[in-house]
């Protein structure tokens, strides 16, 4: 026998003895499910929250339930006699829909199983489902385009299997008060042992940490502002202040858990990481970044910069300089960094600069509206802070006083609706500073009795905060450091001898 004789009997004897490979799927427990339904419409209760018609292997057990779902939330009887009218008669296998339907609810069980039997059905829809993924992405890298990216591809892979997690839980629904009584007090219980007796995470501005208890988790957090406010300055400042006060403790199970501090991740879509990193340098080596720039620095101002770039080396602060990220690009990075590294505040710099589903022909508004509804679902999931910086719109610069309001919040109602705070940063500075009149006129003395009374000053006006009071904030801040940092306050300085 030759060789190729010899391949074409193995081949035709593996062929003969393989066997297809069917997805998995339970027929007994749809049939089940559905009979216990039919026979008590309370089944159907204690599985409604977690279970759809699609998660169903067969065709006709979809419509069943599917049908059933409408008459039973319509307040109607959902039965074998109220269903054959929606499906009508069909053959299925030699048995006709009616006596199909009769049969399931002859041969049904108690309802005590119906959540059980559910879950059983939801599990294996959740494994058929990551089997097509898996084909899928099998299929795409076989078959992508010569100019198709490898990590596009990932991405894409990682947004399905994410969105296969979050629609298949089916943990939620009621809890017990005491259940949430108790999460309560550990976490009163955490803000008395964490520095600063914050409920928080605190941004190292005291008087910010005393107006908001330090970020809480799960909050959207916007800093608006027009340009040259500092909201960038102020969100760098507050997320190194919070890496470098990171402290951990072990978990029994060995797991880091965080007691100060946290660690950071940061999104700079309008900065590359280095210039955000000279930025923070900066603030910390107490050198003008513009002078670390033009490499105009003295030796002992070098000196400090390479002890503050030796103390940062450590920090838990991470940065994703990406730009042009949409919402759930984003959304699947920020879990990526929680699953491996751990994250315990989020900043996104800034929100104007993220787009939302590329599927969707919507205006602007709808998309912000989606990118701010994303944020705040995001911040729920990874149980953290998320601060995200925003422009405000021309209207501000129209008025007299430049303070900023609610509604100057650009492109869309939904920041305001979605935020658990909003915070605008205000520097009258900045504006008298383009408004000197001629030196030696009454006006110009006026000009600097003003500017003298605003030096060095900003104001963080809170404009709402769902968890506590809104009112204003006032901070030191050095431009040429771009540092934010706590004013002194006349009422704790010593006294004069």
């Amino acid at each position: 026998m030759t060789t190729i004789d010899h391949f074409a009997d193995r081949f035709e004897t593996t062929s003969a003895e393989a066997k297809f490979r069917l997805a998995p799927h339970n027929i007994e427990a749809e049939q089940a499910l559905l009979g216990a339904i039919l026979v008590n419409n309370d089944a159907f209760d204690r599985v409604s929250d977690f279970l759809r018609p699609e998660h169903f292997s067969e065709e006709i057990h979809r419509r069943i339930y599917d049908i059933a779902s409408q008459l039973i939330r319509a307040g109607k009887l959902a039965s074998p006699i109220t269903l054959k009218t929606f499906l009508g008669d069909h053959d299925l296998g030699g048995v006709t829909t009616p006596q199909y339907l009769a049969r399931l609810a002859a041969e049904a069980t108690t309802i005590i199983n119906a959540e059980n039997y559910g879950r059983t059905v939801h599990d294996l829809a959740i494994r058929r489902d990551l089997i097509l993924i898996g084909e899928d992405i099998v299929n795409a890298a076989f078959d992508a385009p010569v100019d198709a990216s490898p990590r596009d591809q990932i991405e894409e892979a990682e947004r399905k299997l994410y969105s296969v997690a979050e629609f298949g839980r089916y943990e939620g629904g009621f809890q017990r008060f005491s259940d949430a009584l108790t999460t309560a007090v550990d976490m009163a219980a955490k803000a008395f042992e964490r520095d600063g007796r914050l409920s928080g995470v605190a941004t190292g501005l005291a008087d910010l940490d005393r107006m908001m208890g330090g970020l809480q988790a799960s909050d959207l957090v916007i800093v608006a502002g027009r340009p040259g406010m500092g909201k960038t300055a102020l969100a760098t400042n507050i997320a190194f202040n919070i890496a470098k006060a990171y402290e951990f403790r072990p978990r029994p199970d060995g797991t880091p858990e965080t007691v100060n501090g946290g660690i950071v991740g940061f999104f700079s879509l309008e900065m590359s990481s280095e210039q955000l990193a000279t930025r923070i340098i900066a603030e910390q080596a107490g050198v003008a970044s513009y002078k670390i720039r033009r490499g105009d620095i003295a030796e002992h101002e070098f000196h400090r910069l390479a002890e503050a770039a030796r103390d940062m080396q450590t920090i838990p602060f991470y940065i994703d300089q990406t730009g042009g990220l949409s919402i759930a690009q984003l959304t699947a990075r920020a879990r990526r960094l929680k699953r491996q590294r751990g994250l315990d505040v989020l900043v996104i710099d800034y929100l104007q600069l993220l787009g939302g589903s590329k599927s969707r022909g919507d205006s602007r508004v709808q998309e912000v509206t989606e990118i701010t509804t994303g944020l705040k679902a995001l911040a729920k999931e990874l149980n953290v802070p998320i601060i995200a910086l925003s422009q405000l719109s021309r209207q501000v610069e129209s008025r007299d006083d430049k303070r900023p309001q609610l509604s100057d919040l650009r492109e869309s109602g939904s920041i305001e609706q979605d935020a658990d705070v909003v915070m605008f940063v205000f520097r009258e500075e900045y504006y008298l500073n383009n408004k000197q009149p001629r030196e030696g006129t009454e006006e110009f003395l006026a000009w600097q009795t003003d500017m003298e009374r605003v030096h060095g000053r900003a104001e963080i006006i809170i404009g709402k905060q769902r968890h506590g009071p809104t009112g204003t904030v006032e901070l030191a801040f050095e431009a040429e450091m771009t540092r934010f940092s706590n004013l002194a306050r006349e009422d704790a300085l010593p006294e004069p001898r």
